[in-house]
């Protein structure tokens, strides 16, 4: 049974005839007739009532005409979803972490909505190794994360990069101050807060760090970067944090930015999801990360221009 043969039963059915039914679907008349000889010899049963002038349709053939309009809608409405963004209807769940939530997730979440007003979206705010985790577990279906694992079963594509600088409470380190400059084997000697190695930005910075051969002598591992930068301020202790969106605190004199060499490196973010998962809506809506993705300022609404 295909859609041809249903399309021939329901128009003639609908118009009357199998002429205006071939008026109506841009074909010849015998193809018409092809059809619907088709349909009845695959059910081996009569469609229509051939003792009559006009197309009057058997008791079996009006059951094939509610069926026929049936799958007609189903097809109709799939050609409509699939070829129409903004009326793809299903999940996304989508994976950040924190610092990702607290800066331009939203602007995101307003460009998914704008784009595709249908989809339901999902967010998980958790540590990179947990999104990486549940990824793999198909509880989620794209994360966002700092690029620091590598895995076969994943694809991932760089979004945007995050500059962090070390910073402490004014005067935790009356050296920086004075100097101008405090070397990366002087600043480990104060107590240090990091953010262990389920945060992508703490493997980051830990593997770093080894590899400029030092080892902080007295670490407090705080997870929650909220939390993190709390206890900078109240001068529990130094801490690498995203330089340019806490600028403000910096400003109004709350935090202290270090001048350290070497300079911390930059992070890179990336978007990932498992190979065997792609779709065209999970692309679409890495791209729109790649195009949003701005670490530079907290909670960023979404731009008039981006909403017209």
């Amino acid at each position: 049974m295909t859609f041809k043969q249903l399309e021939a039963l329901f128009w003639i059915a609908r118009l009357g005839g199998f002429a205006q039914a071939a008026n109506q679907l841009h074909t010849s008349q015998s193809a018409i007739s092809k059809r619907v000889h088709e349909l009845e010899q695959l059910f081996d049963t009569e469609l229509f009532d051939r003792s009559q002038r006009t197309a009057r349709l058997t008791d079996k053939g009006e059951e094939m005409f509610v069926l026929a309009k049936k799958l007609l809608d189903q097809r109709d409405a799939a050609v409509e979803q699939f070829g129409k963004p903004g009326v793809v209807e299903r999940r996304i769940r989508l994976g950040v972490t924190e610092l990702t939530a607290m800066t331009w997730l939203p602007r995101l979440v307003g460009l998914i909505q704008q784009h595709y007003p249908k989809v339901i979206l999902e967010p998980d705010v958790d540590d990179s190794l947990q999104l990486r985790d549940k990824l793999l577990a198909d509880e989620l279906d794209v994360v966002i994360v700092p690029h620091t694992f590598a895995d076969a079963r994943m694809q991932s594509k760089v979004i945007g990069r995050v500059k962090s600088a070390w910073m402490c409470k004014p005067g935790v380190i009356p050296s920086a101050a004075a100097t101008g400059t405090v070397r990366l084997h002087d600043l480990v000697r104060h107590r240090m807060l990091v953010q262990g190695n389920n945060s992508g930005t703490g493997r980051a910075y830990d593997a770093w760090m080894k590899d400029q051969g030092v080892q902080p002598a007295n670490a407090i591992v705080v997870s929650n970067l909220v939390a993190l930068t709390g206890l900078t301020v109240s001068g529990l202790g130094v801490s690498y944090l995203p330089r340019e969106c806490l600028a403000p605190l910096v400003d109004a004199g709350m935090l202290e930015v270090i001048e350290v060499t070497p300079a911390l490196p930059v992070v890179r973010y990336v978007a990932m999801h498992k190979g065997e998962h792609r779709s065209a809506l999970t692309s679409s809506i890495v791209m729109l990360a790649q195009a949003c993705c701005d670490f530079t300022r907290m909670f960023q609404a979404q731009p008039e221009e981006e909403r017209s």
